[in-house]
């Protein structure tokens, strides 16, 4: 980035209370998974549910912590795109996966 453009940069300052609560957020989903995991026996849905609450945990990380809430489009872009790539990866497995034919000795 040149230095002309540095001028026209926005600097968004969070204040400590908004800190506060990103941490009792991912302190309460912490706990959450943890007594979901212990107490709740949905069967192979407790690694979904899981999965969910991680999910949501790493969303907050990069939204707060990493500024990703302030940032333009093309960075969105280049933050969303591995997950694009992600799920397409999972896609074409499960797909593969589901087709296939048992093979007899």
């Amino acid at each position: 980035m040149s230095i002309e453009n540095r001028d026209h940069i926005e600097e968004h300052h969070t204040n400590i209370w908004s800190y506060v609560f990103v941490l009792l957020a991912l302190f309460t989903l912490t706990a959450f998974t943890v007594l979901t995991a212990i107490k709740v026996d949905i069967g192979s849905l407790n690694i979904v549910l899981a999965m969910i609450i991680a999910s949501v945990k790493a969303s907050i990380v990069a939204l707060f912590f990493m500024h990703l809430k302030f940032e333009d489009k093309l960075t969105w872009l280049y933050a969303l795109y591995p997950l694009f790539l992600l799920f397409l990866l999972i896609f074409f497995t499960l797909m593969e996966t589901f087709t296939r034919v048992p093979v007899l000795k």
